[in-house]
């Protein structure tokens, strides 16, 4: 399998990266298990953004419509707060994880909708703006959900090959959960 500066995602999402996983070496697998479960902390953490980012528009949008008396500042720290959700993903998740580095310029979509100012510039948008700013953060969000959904198909792929040496005696219950 190549791996010539190719995105993580499209390496995972190839035919190549799932092809034959009942002859690869244990090791191997467990490297492609924790590619998954890295890139689902990075998944996870854009999706938590652009929620953010999501969740202050519909306020602004309801305060435009009289919906709300609040500032938006005024209700930062409850919009904020709200937007949280129990840890998910896989049980690898609960490792030391570095935060993704968000790229200043980027050309996926995600990196676009994470890098626009468009909450600086607030009060300037027009309602029409907001809309667009609206639908794009929902078109990015399901993308990056999109590729989540399938990044957890390909764990499970390759955990369930994990699970069949184990459960065959070729593997240990220790070496079925070594992270790696």
């Amino acid at each position: 399998m190549s791996q010539t500066k190719r995105r993580r995602i499209d390496i995972v999402r190839s035919d190549d990266f799932t092809r034959d996983l009942e002859s690869l070496p244990v090791d191997e697998l467990r490297r492609r298990r924790k590619l998954c479960a890295d890139l689902d902390v990075e998944l996870s953490y854009y999706r938590r953004l652009l929620h953010g980012r999501m969740d202050l528009l519909a306020f602004e949008l309801r305060r435009r419509r009289g919906e709300e008396e609040r500032t938006l500042l005024e209700a930062l720290p409850e919009i904020l707060a709200a937007g949280g959700s129990p840890p998910g993903g896989f049980p690898e998740r609960q490792v030391e994880v570095a935060v993704p580095r968000l790229p200043e310029k980027g050309r996926r979509a995600v990196d676009r909708a994470l890098a626009d100012d468009f909450l600086a510039r607030l009060p300037d948008l027009s309602a029409e703006d907001l809309a667009g700013v609206q639908d794009m953060l929902t078109e990015v969000e399901a993308e990056v959900s999109t590729q989540r959904r399938e990044v957890y198909d390909v764990h499970d792929r390759i955990q369930q090959e994990l699970t069949r040496r184990y459960r065959e005696g070729l593997l240990s219950a220790d070496e079925l959960l070594r992270q790696g």
